[in-house]
């Protein structure tokens, strides 16, 4: 499905997906501080770099177009934060939980809407972005406490219902043609909506790995 035409501007899009990884990068420093023991701390701080890594390498590509990162960056920063306060969870599994279907869900995203940027600048942010990104830990750490607590697994199951949510309001935002006119249909709805069900269905793959209900 080809969303080429869909995708923003270069500098807009490197970053947003700059300011959305610097904040994966928070939201993993959290949880390495909320981490119950020493073990826990030190497997989460590899997805802690993988973020960053991330991060700095969407910044390299804003400086090498002459962009200011912080400058770029600064338009989505509201939206941003305020979708992490609302995604935080309200503890340390909701917060694992965030960090493992919403960075993959925008990852995987990002990686999509990269195939329409110019030049060779596309196949290098796809590199980055999907590059592994440590989140291995993420899975062991619920898998293990939602075998710990059968209770727990319909929590988080309704946790990762409303992520998914707030999440793709989020990718949405990033396709300027998704956004209609009041009472109007997006130009290109019907060519955008099968990436979001190509989206979803990874959701749901990661839902199930760890047992939980999409």
């Amino acid at each position: 499905m080809d969303i080429a035409d869909l995708t923003p501007e270069l500098l807009p899009f490197l970053g947003q997906a700059a300011y959305f990884e610097l904040g994966m990068f928070e939201n993993l420093a959290q949880a390495i501080r909320l981490a119950p023991d020493l073990d826990s701390k030190e497997g989460l701080s590899a997805a802690a770099g993988r973020a960053l890594a991330k991060h700095q390498g969407l910044v390299a590509e804003i400086r090498r177009r002459g962009g200011e990162p912080s400058e770029v960056m600064a338009p989505f920063a509201p939206a941003l934060d305020d979708f992490r306060a609302k995604t935080m969870g309200a503890d340390w599994r909701e917060l694992l939980l965030s960090c493992y279907l919403a960075g993959g869900l925008l990852d995987d995203f990002f990686i999509r809407l990269s195939d329409g940027l110019p030049g060779d600048v596309g196949p290098r942010v796809a590199h980055l972005l999907g590059q592994g990104a440590g989140t291995d830990v993420l899975v062991k750490h619920l898998k293990a406490a939602i075998d710990g607590d059968p209770r727990l697994g319909s929590h988080l199951a309704l946790w990762g219902r409303r992520l998914v949510g707030d999440t793709l309001l989020v990718a949405r935002s990033a396709i300027p043609a998704a956004v209609p006119a009041a009472g109007a249909s997006a130009p290109g709805e019907e060519r955008i909506e099968p990436v979001f069900t190509e989206l979803i269905a990874a959701h749901t793959r990661r839902m199930d790995g760890l047992g939980l209900t999409a």
